[in-house]
Protein backbone atom coordinates (compact mmCIF):
# COMPACT_ATOMS: atom_id res chain seq x y z
CA UNK A 1 0.00 0.00 0.00
CA UNK A 2 1.62 3.31 -1.05
CA UNK A 3 2.37 5.80 1.71
CA UNK A 4 -0.13 8.37 0.42
CA UNK A 5 -2.95 5.79 0.26
CA UNK A 6 -2.75 4.85 3.93
CA UNK A 7 -5.84 5.68 5.97
CA UNK A 8 -4.98 7.93 8.88
CA UNK A 9 -5.84 6.12 12.13
CA UNK A 10 -8.00 7.79 14.75
CA UNK A 11 -6.75 8.15 18.32
CA UNK A 12 -8.66 5.01 19.38
CA UNK A 13 -7.25 3.08 16.41
CA UNK A 14 -3.74 4.24 17.31
CA UNK A 15 -4.20 2.80 20.81
CA UNK A 16 -5.01 -0.57 19.26
CA UNK A 17 -2.15 -0.33 16.78
CA UNK A 18 0.30 0.37 19.63
CA UNK A 19 -0.84 -2.85 21.32
CA UNK A 20 -0.43 -4.82 18.09
CA UNK A 21 3.01 -3.29 17.42
CA UNK A 22 4.14 -4.11 20.97
CA UNK A 23 2.53 -7.55 21.34
CA UNK A 24 2.43 -8.79 17.76
CA UNK A 25 -0.58 -10.68 16.36
CA UNK A 26 -3.34 -10.71 18.99
CA UNK A 27 -6.96 -11.61 19.50
CA UNK A 28 -9.59 -9.01 20.37
CA UNK A 29 -9.59 -10.37 23.93
CA UNK A 30 -5.79 -9.88 24.18
CA UNK A 31 -6.06 -6.28 22.96
CA UNK A 32 -9.03 -5.57 25.22
CA UNK A 33 -7.18 -6.91 28.28
CA UNK A 34 -4.24 -4.58 27.65
CA UNK A 35 -6.38 -1.52 26.89
CA UNK A 36 -8.55 -2.21 29.96
CA UNK A 37 -5.45 -1.70 32.14
CA UNK A 38 -5.14 1.85 30.78
CA UNK A 39 -8.78 2.92 30.78
CA UNK A 40 -12.33 1.63 30.96
CA UNK A 41 -13.28 0.24 27.54
CA UNK A 42 -15.81 -2.38 26.56
CA UNK A 43 -14.94 -5.60 24.77
CA UNK A 44 -17.53 -4.94 22.07
CA UNK A 45 -16.06 -1.47 21.49
CA UNK A 46 -12.62 -2.98 20.88
CA UNK A 47 -14.16 -5.65 18.63
CA UNK A 48 -16.04 -3.06 16.54
CA UNK A 49 -12.97 -0.82 16.25
CA UNK A 50 -10.83 -3.75 15.09
CA UNK A 51 -13.48 -4.76 12.53
CA UNK A 52 -13.51 -1.19 11.19
CA UNK A 53 -9.71 -1.16 11.14
CA UNK A 54 -9.75 -4.39 9.13
CA UNK A 55 -12.14 -2.85 6.60
CA UNK A 56 -9.91 0.24 6.34
CA UNK A 57 -6.82 -1.90 5.78
CA UNK A 58 -5.06 -0.89 9.01
CA UNK A 59 -5.02 -4.45 10.34
CA UNK A 60 -5.11 -7.91 8.80
CA UNK A 61 -7.41 -10.55 10.29
CA UNK A 62 -6.56 -14.26 10.33
CA UNK A 63 -9.85 -16.15 10.47
CA UNK A 64 -8.42 -19.69 10.47
CA UNK A 65 -8.89 -20.15 14.23
CA UNK A 66 -12.12 -19.71 16.21
CA UNK A 67 -10.73 -16.54 17.83
CA UNK A 68 -9.65 -14.28 14.98
CA UNK A 69 -6.11 -12.98 15.23
CA UNK A 70 -5.34 -9.44 14.13
CA UNK A 71 -2.03 -7.86 13.22
CA UNK A 72 -1.01 -4.40 12.09
CA UNK A 73 -0.65 -4.16 8.30
CA UNK A 74 1.59 -1.10 8.45
CA UNK A 75 4.82 -0.71 10.40
CA UNK A 76 4.83 1.66 13.36
CA UNK A 77 7.51 3.85 11.73
CA UNK A 78 5.48 4.22 8.54
CA UNK A 79 2.38 5.29 10.48
CA UNK A 80 4.43 7.73 12.56
CA UNK A 81 5.95 9.26 9.39
CA UNK A 82 2.50 9.67 7.92
CA UNK A 83 1.10 11.34 11.05
CA UNK A 84 4.12 13.62 11.46
CA UNK A 85 3.91 14.53 7.78
CA UNK A 86 0.27 15.58 8.17
CA UNK A 87 1.11 17.54 11.34
CA UNK A 88 4.11 19.16 9.66
CA UNK A 89 1.99 20.34 6.73
CA UNK A 90 -1.07 21.41 8.73
CA UNK A 91 0.48 23.05 11.78
CA UNK A 92 3.96 24.11 10.67
CA UNK A 93 3.54 24.96 6.99
CA UNK A 94 5.92 22.14 6.06
CA UNK A 95 8.78 23.51 8.18
CA UNK A 96 10.64 20.71 9.97
CA UNK A 97 12.67 23.35 11.84
CA UNK A 98 9.51 24.91 13.33
CA UNK A 99 8.27 21.46 14.33
CA UNK A 100 11.58 20.63 16.00
CA UNK A 101 11.70 23.96 17.85
CA UNK A 102 8.17 23.43 19.22
CA UNK A 103 8.99 19.86 20.22
CA UNK A 104 12.13 20.97 22.04
CA UNK A 105 10.47 23.92 23.76
CA UNK A 106 7.54 21.79 24.93
CA UNK A 107 9.51 19.65 27.39
CA UNK A 108 13.02 19.02 28.68
CA UNK A 109 15.02 16.61 26.54
CA UNK A 110 17.65 14.34 28.05
CA UNK A 111 21.30 14.60 27.04
CA UNK A 112 20.91 11.22 25.31
CA UNK A 113 17.96 12.44 23.26
CA UNK A 114 19.83 15.58 22.23
CA UNK A 115 22.86 13.50 21.23
CA UNK A 116 20.59 11.25 19.20
CA UNK A 117 19.10 14.30 17.44
CA UNK A 118 22.60 15.56 16.61
CA UNK A 119 23.47 12.17 15.13
CA UNK A 120 20.25 12.10 13.12
CA UNK A 121 20.96 15.56 11.70
CA UNK A 122 24.55 14.54 10.85
CA UNK A 123 23.27 11.40 9.11
CA UNK A 124 20.65 13.43 7.25
CA UNK A 125 23.31 15.89 6.03
CA UNK A 126 25.37 12.94 4.74
CA UNK A 127 22.36 11.69 2.81
CA UNK A 128 21.70 8.72 5.09
CA UNK A 129 18.25 7.75 6.24
CA UNK A 130 17.96 8.89 9.89
CA UNK A 131 17.25 6.06 12.33
CA UNK A 132 14.66 6.77 15.05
Amino acid sequence: MPFTDLPRPTDAELEILRVLWDQGPSTVRDVHTILQRQREIGYTTVLKLMQIMSAKGLVARDETARAHVYQARVAQEQTQRQLVGHLLDRAFGGSAAKLMMQALSGRKSSAGEIAQMHQMLADFEKGKEPQP
